[in-house]
This record gives C-alpha cells, structure tokens and sequence, in this order.
C-alpha cells in the first residue's frame, strides 16, 4: 500500500535537503564548470544517491552492543537490542534507556553518511525507525516505482542485522558463566562472548559530561565553595576512570566512540581503603607502644627476631640483613612520626600525658609556637640523642620478649645510631624546629625594630 500524498512529498523534501547540504559544503570551492562539480552533482541526485546508498547499507550495521571496544581486530558479530522491558533485581543494564536510547553504528567509516541519512527525524521518528515499521509513505518516497521502493526499504532495513550468521572471533573475549548450582558439573555453564553495551555507555558519558561540566553543575559549585545554596545540587564522580578506543581513529570502532573523542568512562568500583586515624598516645608512658602496634612494625620485629633467634654468622651477610630490617624499622619511624605532626598543635600540653619530654619534642614541635617553656625545651636540649636512645631500649626490649633473645649493649648501640644517624629522621625531626625558630627570628627582629623606634 502506497502512503498519503503529503507525507510522502514531505519525507521527500526532507531527503532533499539532506542531499543538498551535503552537495553544497563538497562544491563550496568549485567552479561550476569544473569537472568535479558536474560529478558531484552527479552523484548527489535524487535517485542515484538513493540506489548507491541502499547498495552501500550493507558495509555498515546498526548496533547497541558492539564487538569492536573489546578488541578493534574482531570480526565476530556485533547485536542491534533495543530496551525492552527493564528486568526485575538490581542489574543495570540497555534496558533500563527505555525508548530514549541512541543506537551505534559500526562498519565502514567511509560509507556513515548512510547512517547519517537514516537518522533523519520527521515528525518524530527518525528514517531507520520508519524503515522498522514498514512505513508506506516513506517506501513511497524512496522511489516513484513500488517495486523498487519496497526493495529498498528491505535494504536499509538490513543495517540492523548482522552479515551472515552470528559468531564470535578468536580475538574476542570468553567467559564461563554459571547457570545452574554445581561449578563442577559443565553442563551448569554457558560460554558467553561478552559485547561493549555501547548504548548504555553513551548514556553514561553523556551523563556524567553534563554532572560534570554543565553551567548548572558550575553554578552549583560555585555556590557551594561560596556557602550558598542551589536549587540543583551537583554529582561527584571520585575515582573516575578515562578508556580511550581506537587511538588516533576512533571511528574505526564505532560512530559514537568517535563523537566521544574515543573516550569512555570508567566508575570507580574498588573497595575504599581503610585508614585509621591516628590517636595520641597520652595516656602511654612511651609512644613507642603506640608505634609497635602498626603492621608494618609487627611483621619486621618478627622477622628481625627470627632471624636473630637462629644465630647466624656474624659476616657482611648478616649485617646487611639485618641493617636492612632495622632500616624498615626507622622507615616507619618516620611514617609515624608524620602522622603524629598532624594531630593539633600542643596536644601534649595536657595534664594526662605521661611522656617522656623527649618524646613530647619529637611528636609534638608546633607546641613551641604557643608554649614558650616548651620552645626553650625544643631549642636548648638534646632530645633527639635521647629519643633515639628510648628507640633502642625499645626495640631491644621487643627482641628480648621475642623468642628469649637478650640484646647486648653492642646492639642497643646500634639501633640508636640507626634511628640517629638516619637522614630522614633528622630532617623530619628538625624541619618542625627550624620553622620554629625562622618564626621566633622574625617576632625578635619585629620587637627590636618597636624598640628602635622609640
């Protein structure tokens, strides 16, 4: 059945003003009697573009799950699945588009000005779904002759099919999943070819350009570092990942991975790392018990203290091995004593703290920036030898527990001259000291100058 009059002259001026368009920005800097511009106009009539394009539908396939994202040398089959009716539980999946889905195209880049085509919105739907449903009046617009307007409409309608029979492709991907309630039984898997959900992931990407970038997410910004309220609020992607496909041809993949610049994103989906926060040790007679608890420090005085407790020979070998382990040791020293430096300045200065002033200055500097009695402490004594040396009756009193060992004096030697003589520890150890100092300098130099002016 032929469609009514009108609709069918409105697909079909709707043809040719695509057709003209593009005619136009191709002979935009030729002559008229150039050679070129003849064949151009040529091939952009009416109905010859319309038979070259119905031959050329076949290089190109219209798809919402692709193959080419899992590997761009795959030459399996890629599916054309509209949504349909979402699917009960919590899976995200194309279904959950609905009817507001944008198909990808995959094939032949040089022939997408078909896809172009097909895409056409009349009235509200587009030519390819015209084509899905049969359409009369564009069948009648297609060709003045029926038999040639229904053998292209069958045509176009092919771009949603894949050529030849469905298959995979050894460079394509394979996954075993399990359907029934015994992994040891075979029959309980079925082997999937896993496909890129393309549709689903433009949805994505559009998405979360516009949470992103949007003069509304902006603006919603804006007032919140200005501590104003927004009518619209804004999303926050932490973690967020960049794939890129096709490289330097995106649209060797698909038509959308190439209007995405051949990006796509990736959520975060890894566990959150877990980090204690650190606690003061006030109430401890030396921070040192704090310090033995993390992990780190665990698993290397047991190391340390086995290898100790076998009473190797006394040779480079040895002394390499165990420098190293007490250089992990002091390592971790200096962790530690960094996220001490965080805790707010002067928490020491309380009336339950039981350590030892020499630890008071190691972890907690800053106190000398409102304790005056403290910054003399800081400055005029020689906390850090004797910190270094609570260090080592630490370490050695650790080691005697473990496995009965007894350290000597030569070892509690040793590990203080670790701890002491260890760049990074000076440097953690100093820097807070000298800021101080810099600090003080500079409110003398200040008071000298009221003085001077009086």
């Amino acid at each position: 059945m032929r469609g009514s009059t009108n609709e069918t002259e409105k697909l079909r001026l709707t043809i040719q003003e695509f057709l003209s368009e593009r005619l136009a920005g191709k002979v935009e800097k030729l002559a008229e009697d150039d050679p070129k511009h003849e064949a151009l106009v040529a091939q952009f009539d009416y109905e010859h573009w319309l038979a070259d394009a119905a031959r050329r539908v076949a290089q190109l396939q219209v798809v919402t799950h692709s193959l080419k994202p899992i590997h761009p040398d795959a030459k399996g089959s890629s599916v054309y699945a509209p949504p349909g009716a979402p699917r009960p539980g919590a899976v995200v999946g194309t279904d959950l588009l609905g009817d507001q889905f944008t198909v990808d195209v995959v094939g032949n880049a040089a022939a997408l000005d078909v896809f172009k085509f097909l895409k056409i919105d009349v009235d509200g739907r587009t030519l390819l779904e015209r084509v899905e449903q049969s359409d009369p009046d564009l069948e009648a617009a297609l060709s003045d002759d029926p038999q040639t307007g229904r053998e292209r409409m069958q045509q176009f309608a092919t771009i949603t099919e894949p050529g030849g029979r469905y298959a995979s492709h050894t460079r394509g991907k394979q996954l075993f999943w399990l359907v029934g309630d015994d992994p040891a039984v075979n029959d309980d898997f079925h082997l999937l070819a896993p496909l890129y959900a393309t549709s689903l992931a433009h949805r994505v990407f559009q998405t979360i350009n516009r949470d992103r970038f949007s003069d509304e997410a902006k603006a919603a910004r804006d007032a919140r570092r200005k501590d104003q309220p927004s009518e619209t609020g804004y999303c926050d992607y932490p973690g967020l990942a960049v794939q890129r496909f096709g490289g330097s041809k995106p649209q060797n993949i698909s038509q959308l991975n190439s209007e995405r610049g051949g990006n796509s994103y990736l959520l975060g989906s890894a566990p959150p790392l877990w980090r204690s926060r650190a606690v003061a040790p006030i109430r401890s007679s030396s921070a040192f018990n704090a310090y033995g608890r993390r992990r780190n420090v665990r698993a290397t005085i047991r190391e340390l203290g086995t290898f100790l407790a076998e009473d190797p020979t006394r040779n480079m070998h040895t002394r390499d091995y165990r420098d190293q382990l007490t250089a992990e040791l002091v390592d971790e020293l200096i962790v530690f004593t960094s996220e001490m430096h965080q805790l707010p300045p002067g928490w020491t200065d309380d009336w339950q703290c039981r350590l030892p002033i020499e630890q008071q200055c190691w972890l907690d500097p800053h106190r000398a920036e409102m304790d005056r009695e403290f910054a003399e402490t800081l400055v005029e004594t020689e906390w850090l030898p004797e910190m270094c040396q609570d260090f080592s009756r630490w370490l050695n009193a650790r080691l005697d527990r473990h496995r009965k060992l007894r350290m000597g004096d030569a070892e509690h030697r040793h590990f203080a001259r670790a701890a002491e003589n260890d760049t990074n520890v000076r440097n953690a150890l100093e820097s807070a000291r000298k800021d101080w100092q810099a600090q003080l300098e500079k409110e003398l130099a200040a008071l000298a100058e009221v003085f001077d002016d009086e």
